[in-house]
């Protein structure tokens, strides 16, 4: 088959960062299954204790359940794609799909940052303010925060995609097992000056409005650590400790994702430039309903309680 490399008489394109392994693809195929389905349990199996128990429905909880439809979402967008392909023969993805599944990976990202972001925040007023928590930090500004999270992430890049959909690609092949949008653009062989500028002040904004609260919080609860009781650096180690790990981990999934797609990886493994461009979207789904899930006992005890296990 001649598969043309140019995208204005063609209408897909070719994901080339997919081995030949004959007969391990079955095995590959039951392994990434499986930890589909574990990721759909999990994040599935937290988002209904948290919706159905009544106690629950703090705002703490409430991003939190946030965090795990994001996780849903996020490994939807990749996963059943991942298996189709592992299977075939040929790897090549329709055009319309290929610019769908970008839009899911990029704002499930771009939710997952800022959702941790807001998380910082809350953990702030909680330890810092407790006694404001509950006037500062409502139901219903905590719904608030959620949608606007959620919709700030969806309308940058859904502008930022318009823009990249408009260009001349002199080319179809992406060098990677699913559709990257970094990796679409380089195909341009047109004037990308304006996506540059917009994407510039993206990375900006968007910087802003996550990093900013971030440090601010950290910094704040650092302060209150070094000059509070005891009992408060207990309270702000437990209640600290699983966002944390889920920030350091999303973040170096992230710089993973980025070295990958900007820089020449011809001198790495193709086995090691796999697992890298996995990790960013595997890790994540499965840390957080894990380390939440464990960490927090209020969660803990209903999962329990839902289960019919005794919390002995």
């Amino acid at each position: 088959m001649v598969f043309n490399s140019t995208l204005s008489t063609s209408s897909y394109f070719i994901l080339g960062g997919y081995l030949q392994v004959g007969n391990l693809r079955y095995l590959y195929f039951m392994l990434t299954a499986f930890l589909y389905v574990v990721m759909v349990v999990l994040n599935t199996s937290l988002i209904v204790v948290i919706c159905m128990n009544r106690s629950l429905h703090e705002p703490m909880y409430m991003f939190l359940c946030s965090l795990f439809v994001n996780g849903l979402y996020g490994s939807s967008g990749l996963f059943p794609f991942l298996l189709t392909q592992i299977l075939s023969d040929i790897h090549t993805v329709s055009a319309s799909f290929c610019f769908l599944q970008i839009f899911c990976l990029h704002t499930y990202g771009n939710v997952e940052f800022t959702n941790l972001a807001v998380m910082s925040y809350d953990r702030y007023l909680a330890i810092c303010c407790p006694l404001q928590y509950n006037t500062r930090m409502t139901f219903d500004k905590a719904v608030i925060f959620i949608v606007a999270l959620w919709l700030f992430s969806f309308v940058i890049f859904l502008i930022t995609l318009s823009l990249n959909i408009r260009l001349s690609l002199c080319g179809n092949i992406i060098n990677s097992l699913y559709c990257q949008n970094y990796l679409v653009v380089k195909l341009a062989c047109s004037d990308t000056k304006v996506n540059n500028i917009y994407g510039l002040f993206v990375t900006a904004l968007f910087f802003l409005v996550t990093l900013f609260p971030i440090l601010f919080s950290y910094m704040k609860i650092l302060k209150i650590c070094f000059s509070g009781s005891k009992q408060t650096r207990q309270k702000a180690v437990s209640t600290c400790t699983p966002h944390l790990v889920s920030l350091l981990n999303f973040t170096c999934g992230g710089c993973f994702q980025i070295v990958q797609s900007r820089f020449d990886m011809t001198g790495v493994p193709s086995v090691l430039q796999i697992i890298l461009s996995l990790y960013f979207m595997i890790l994540q789904p499965l840390l957080n309903p894990i380390m939440y899930g464990m960490e927090m006992s209020k969660i803990r005890n209903v999962f329990l309680k839902f289960s019919g296990v005794r919390n002995g």
